[in-house]
């Protein structure tokens, strides 16, 4: 009998981000650039994804994962390991390197969350169900390729807006992973995806 991997994923970081939350320790775990590039931390670019800052940003990555990521799972079950095992460590990657580039000599930065990995989920179910219908902040339903493009459209005039502490490049990093995985496994949802705009537009 196999585990279920989204299953797993969310096991593995509940537990992870209970043990550590408030421990010192946690530091040890999160993405710090200076750390990776002047003392070889490369763990940090995956493990800051098990370790998060609050009870609140675990819960809502979390139910994310699992709301989204069994579909997802499913639909890229064909592709064994290499569908969403795969995408999901691609999703944490991708969205380290933003921060990898950007602070490598800024040794007080540090993040952490799984937002880029779920980032890659939620839109690669986007991209696999473009007519789903999905609740904006829980409460408007809107087609879900719309619900796509505000969120490239909210995160990229956010991450240019600065001042925050989100790392929205990190959530833009992960969610272009969502997309490419896709879009390279399933070509044909490309084009389901583009009928979906084209219908929205008219």
């Amino acid at each position: 009998m196999t585990m279920d991997p989204v299953i797993l994923v969310v096991a593995a970081t509940v537990f992870i981000s209970w043990q550590l939350m408030d421990s010192p320790q946690k530091a040890k775990w999160m993405l710090i650039p200076h750390a990776c590039h002047a003392h070889g931390e490369w763990h940090r670019v995956v493990s800051h994804a098990f370790v998060h800052a609050d009870w609140m940003h675990l819960a809502f990555n979390m139910f994310v994962l699992y709301e989204f990521g069994q579909t997802v799972m499913l639909d890229l079950a064909p592709w064994g390991w290499m569908g969403f095992p795969a995408m999901y460590v691609a999703g944490i990657v991708a969205g380290a390197l933003p921060a990898l580039r950007k602070h490598r000599f800024n040794p007080g930065y540090r993040s952490l969350g799984a937002s880029g990995a779920v980032s890659a989920v939620l839109l690669a179910f986007i991209c696999l169900h473009p007519t789903r219908t999905l609740l904006l902040f829980f409460v408007i339903p809107v087609p879900a390729i719309l619900a796509g493009v505000l969120f490239f459209w909210y995160e990229s005039r956010m991450h240019r807006r600065g001042g925050s502490y989100v790392a929205h490049d990190a959530h833009l990093g992960g969610a272009l992973v969502g997309v490419s995985w896709v879009f390279a496994s399933m070509p044909e949802s490309l084009w389901q995806s583009v009928k979906a705009l084209q219908e929205l537009i008219q």
